[in-house]
């Protein structure tokens, strides 16, 4: 790996530590795609596990007393993680590309819709009720296609939580689908101790960009909040297009 490489791995990590910070998620957004073009998108993936699980698990315990609901959460989280097994199980059936182009569709329609209507939300007695088919849906979409924040991120967008409610929520969400997700690359053969020790490296300019994007976070509006979520989402699904195009 050259010195440019290098370079441009530090900026990338960096920049999705700021992302993260910030919003409590998108930091694979940028960061997986900067490792891929670098190494290649398995082992982009496998070198963000680690960092993703750990700054979860920092970011889940900072905002633990902002969580909406320990029940919530729980069932939340606890679907993710079935739904990232089975979409593992799965990963070799499902056509990847016509799944995340559709749902980048249904993304950009949220986002739309949402600009249209930016007064809109979805009411907590139909969120208890839905939290727990998406997050088997996002869990599956982590485990079969590697993402789930255009099922994951969305929904909690639409409930119009506050920045630590959100952390604290999407944060246990994401733990608990690394939990599933690293055994599985590390039986694929995927995740090696060579690699493992490329993720380790990886949490230095992931964790230097975090408190930046924290710092930056706390000098905005909640509705600057929730636009920036929305940036996210349509970077994300715009990604999905292009993935499933190519």
């Amino acid at each position: 790996m050259s010195g440019s490489d290098i370079l441009l791995a530090l900026i990338g990590l960096g920049l999705g530590g700021i992302l993260k910070g910030a919003t409590g998620a998108g930091s694979p957004v940028i960061g997986v795609p900067v490792l891929a073009v670098i190494f290649n998108v398995p082992m982009a993936v496998a070198i963000f596990t680690i960092p993703n699980l750990l700054t979860n698990l920092w970011q889940g315990w900072q905002f633990r007393k902002s969580q909406i609901s320990r029940r919530f959460t729980l069932i939340y989280a606890g679907a993710g993680a079935l739904g990232a097994g089975i979409g593992s199980l799965l990963l070799a059936f499902l056509p990847g590309a016509v799944l995340m182009g559709v749902v980048a569709c249904v993304v950009l329609l949220y986002i739309a819709f949402r600009l249209m209507r930016p007064n809109w939300h979805l009411a907590r007695p139909l969120t208890d009720r839905l939290c727990a088919p998406v997050g088997l849906i996002g869990g599956m979409m982590q485990g079969a296609g590697g993402i789930s924040a255009p099922v994951s991120v969305t929904f909690l967008n639409a409930m119009r939580l506050e920045r630590g409610q959100f952390i604290a929520t999407i944060s246990v969400f994401f733990c608990a689908m690394s939990l599933v997700q690293i055994p599985a690359l590390i039986g694929l053969g995927i995740l090696t101790p060579q690699i493992a020790a490329l993720s380790g490296a990886a949490m230095v300019p992931l964790l230097g960009g975090m408190p930046i994007g924290a710092w930056l976070a706390r000098r905005i509006s909640k509705e600057s909040f929730d636009k920036i979520i929305l940036v996210l989402l349509g970077v994300i699904a715009l990604k999905l297009i292009y993935d499933a195009i190519l």
